[in-house]
């Protein structure tokens, strides 16, 4: 059992202390993901309710773009202070994932409640479906960025090489 332990962590990565670039580039994939799927969920909800407008879909994603991404990056940050140096399982991701949501959630519904002019059911709405599709989007998202080396992005754009 112990050995079996073992083996699984070994797999699994290390949490090290990211650099503020990879964070920022991060958030701006993250952003991109999440902007596109907060339009689509704005335009289904609200065309299902027989307003359909793309002009109010783009403001809500548009405004979430720059308020969630300066809050992303603190939230990064956090987590990285608390990941740091240890094996980060699916359960940590899990954890972050949560905070994420519950963060990013409650602004959805007030940013898509302003642009709406009201804080009724169609901004619930859209608050609840982002809920749900964008857990599995930034879960996803976040074990795809745990997998990318560290310093290649740095490499990368400052043009260093080992």
């Amino acid at each position: 059992m112990v050995h079996s332990l073992l083996e699984r962590t070994k797999n699994m990565p290390t949490y090290r202390k990211e650099s503020h670039i990879r964070s920022i580039l991060k958030g701006v994939s993250w952003r991109i993901v999440a902007t596109t799927d907060t339009i689509a969920v704005v335009l289904l909800v609200t065309c299902l309710n027989g307003s359909c407008s793309l002009e109010n879909a783009i403001k809500i994603g548009a405004l979430e773009f720059v308020i969630k991404f300066l809050v992303y990056y603190l939230h990064e940050r956090v987590w990285q202070n608390i990941l740091q140096n240890k094996t980060v399982d699916k359960k940590q991701t899990l954890h972050k994932t949560i905070s994420w949501r519950i963060i990013a959630t409650t602004m959805t519904f007030v940013i898509s409640g302003t642009i709406l002019e009201t804080f009724d059911e169609i901004a619930m709405f859209i608050a609840l479906t982002e809920l749900f599709t964008k857990f599995v989007l930034y879960y996803l998202h976040e074990r795809l960025w745990l997998k990318l080396p560290l310093g290649k992005v740095r490499q990368f754009f400052l043009g260093k090489k080992n």
